[in-house]
């Protein structure tokens, strides 16, 4: 005869069990990511884990953080038009560039600058299914809590321009010796050029094919300034 299971006891049950805490888990996560999301939002990050690497390895790093009041408004195009035309019209992620690198077989990528600087910001630098599957979870936080201006800004004054060269401001100075208020629509593009690359690329002393990367660029800045793919962060 089956024992009877005793008045009020409850049965254990090893998967409800599980999933609970797993769904609390999960819940604490998405609350301390929401919190270092949105405390970005408003305080300038002080550094990164990349950063601090290079730093590190070089003894030093060159970078100061500016406001996007103090950077042309042609830097922030030329970024744009460089790394992600669509930016003023996508959500975090640009699935036209996902289809088209996945039809050239991942021989380029399609990172939006909203995922570079989640990246970036957050996490580290490898190529990782883990760092990937992260990343693809902040950037949507990213792009609620964030102004489209603010992913921009930021962007600006932690990419990397030349080895431990990080920022606009540091880059300017570097490369072309004016601020980045200064920067004509030239200077902006060779700096733009330079970041799929830059510690092996310069935009002081170009050559001829980023020359014409940085042409390309600068024609693009000027038309999305024209059609209104920059109206998000002008």
């Amino acid at each position: 005869m089956a024992k009877k299971t005793p008045s009020g006891a409850r049965k254990f049950r090893p998967m409800r069990w599980l999933g609970r805490y797993l769904l609390r888990g999960i819940s604490i996560v998405f609350l301390i990511a929401s919190a270092a999301v949105f405390l970005f939002a408003v305080i300038d990050p002080p550094t990164t884990y990349y950063i601090q690497q290079e730093k590190a390895r070089l003894g030093g790093v060159d970078r100061q953080w500016v406001p996007a009041e103090e950077i042309a408004p042609v830097m922030f195009r030329s970024v744009v038009a460089a790394e992600d035309a669509n930016y003023c019209n996508h959500w975090g992620f640009d699935v036209a560039a996902l289809r088209s690198a996945i039809a050239d077989g991942g021989a380029r990528g399609a990172s939006t600058i909203s995922q570079q600087v989640v990246k970036n910001v957050y996490l580290w630098q490898d190529r990782s299914y883990t760092r990937k599957v992260i990343e693809a979870a902040m950037t949507p936080l990213v792009e609620a809590l964030w102004s489209k201006r603010r992913i921009l800004e930021v962007y600006l004054n932690v990419i990397e321009f030349d080895e431990g060269v990080f920022g606009v401001e540091a880059a300017a100075r570097h490369y072309f010796g004016v601020g980045p208020e200064a920067l004509t629509a030239t200077q902006a593009a060779r700096l733009a050029a330079v970041l799929p690359s830059p510690k092996t690329r310069s935009a002081s002393k170009p050559t001829a094919a980023l020359r014409k990367r940085a042409a390309s660029i600068k024609d693009g800045a000027a038309t999305i300034d024209r059609d209104g793919r920059a109206s998000c962060f002008q």
